[in-house]
């Protein structure tokens, strides 16, 4: 009985020791952003839009190119404007604030932006005196208004350090709430969820959600496809909206059709009747993000890892377009981290962000991964607008490249907008 007794004690110690172990084991560190909420009210959203004094450039959203002018987009705060009547020095003439800002495009003098939940629409027929002339609100449900607060708008990001253990009820979570906090690990995206005479538009890149073509207006959000008649491009007129999938990032024009880049594909609706978009099919990969270029018969899509695509893709793939209806992929090929693209002049400029501009021919689609021509890899790279034969833009953090393309395995920068850094 005494042996049986003294065995007892000793399991027990021993459970209890192993139990405590266990505990321990459960006890972990770990990092997230905590994303606290950020509330506007709506005096503060739709204040006045106007040209203000040149602001300098600080950090860099996106591109777009009307006439002699570019326009910088100050990420959702407002619209760089740059005379480059010379290339080799754009003289900036002013800045047009637009509260959560993100992406543009133009018709006719007419600069349509998103301003939060609503598109307006700014004369810039000077664009020194630019003007507010329409304004469609509430455009996009995924902002939500709060009593006594007023509308969700986004989210500031700082680190945190968190201790959890196995009883609380996050501890497996890679994404969870305290009161209106979110605390998620890096891969999580706070932002998703939140007539007469000829018609002149503008360029934008291959990462844009706005475009226009056949004298309408096509703007996604992470979901849906928006449709403006702009044909009085004073007065746009929605005729359309409806879901797409969850995911699309990007749309790009091409003859009849918009080819609409996902995180898990490409979409391809016809615009035959531009009022009424129809789908015609889609390509599909693994979830990553989805830049498009379309040239003739043939689709370029890039494909990267990133903190808002959960993929561990890094390529380009070359897609046989020629029937729209039943899209097949002809190669991949490995890249470092490919986003923005353009095609001029059989020569495929791709951005590698941090890995700066690759260069390819692309007279033989199926080996254009395999003919680089030049890597300028002293540059961040995220968009490239090629303009004619001769001239080139990128964008990314460092700012705006300009680069003469007349040999065309030989640009030669031409200048460059550096952003100021603030220091917090």
């Amino acid at each position: 009985m005494k042996e049986f007794f003294k065995y007892s004690i000793l399991l027990s110690l021993f459970t209890l020791s192993f139990t405590s172990c266990l505990k321990d084991q459960c006890d972990e560190t770990r990092t997230f952003i905590q994303y606290d909420p950020i509330y506007l009210n709506y005096n503060d959203i739709r204040s006045d839009i106007f040209t203000d004094s040149p602001r300098e450039l600080t950090t860099p959203g996106k591109l777009y190119v009307y006439e002699q002018y570019i326009f910088i987009n100050e990420q959702e705060e407002g619209v760089h404007i740059y005379d480059n009547s010379d290339p080799s020095s754009p003289i900036n003439i002013g800045f047009i604030s637009i509260p959560g800002n993100v992406d543009i495009a133009i018709k006719d003098d007419h600069l349509y932006a998103d301003n939060y939940m609503d598109l307006i629409t700014v004369n810039i027929q000077d664009p020194t005196e630019a003007r507010l002339v329409c304004r469609d609100e509430d455009v996009y449900s995924n902002y939500r208004f709060q009593e006594g607060r007023g509308v969700l708008v986004g989210h500031r990001e700082t680190e945190q350090t968190l201790q959890l253990d196995c009883n609380d009820p996050n501890f497996n979570n890679g994404r969870f709430f305290v009161d209106d906090l979110i605390f998620a690990n890096q891969e999580f995206d706070a932002s998703a969820g939140a007539g007469g005479g000829r018609s002149v538009t503008g360029t934008g890149g291959s990462l844009a959600r706005f475009t226009i073509a056949k004298d309408h207006l096509y703007v996604i959000n992470d979901f849906s496809l928006f449709i403006f008649d702009v044909t009085k491009a004073e007065k746009p007129r929605k005729t359309q909206e409806f879901y797409v999938e969850w995911g699309i990032e990007t749309i790009f024009p091409y003859g009849d059709n918009l080819f609409i880049g996902a995180q898990n594909g490409m979409h391809i609706y016809s615009i035959s009747e531009p009022s009424s978009p129809y789908y015609l099919s889609a390509f599909r990969h693994a979830t990553a993000c989805d830049p498009v270029f379309v040239n003739g018969d043939i689709a370029y899509v890039t494909l990267r890892d990133g903190r808002a695509c959960e993929s561990f893709s890094n390529q380009l793939d070359v897609i046989d377009v020629s029937d729209l209806k039943s899209p097949k992929l002809l190669k991949s090929f490995e890249m470092d981290n490919p986003h923005g693209l353009s095609v001029r002049n059989e020569r495929l400029y791709l951005c590698e962000g941090d890995q700066g501009l690759k260069i390819f021919d692309e007279s033989e689609p199926t080996e254009v991964g395999d003919k680089l021509k030049k890597h300028l890899d002293d540059i961040h790279a995220v968009d490239v607008i090629a303009l004619g034969d001769e001239l080139l833009l990128v964008i990314g953090a460092e700012g705006l490249h300009q680069f003469d393309i007349s040999d065309r395995d030989n640009p030669v920068e031409l200048s460059v907008i550096v952003p100021v850094r603030i220091v917090e």
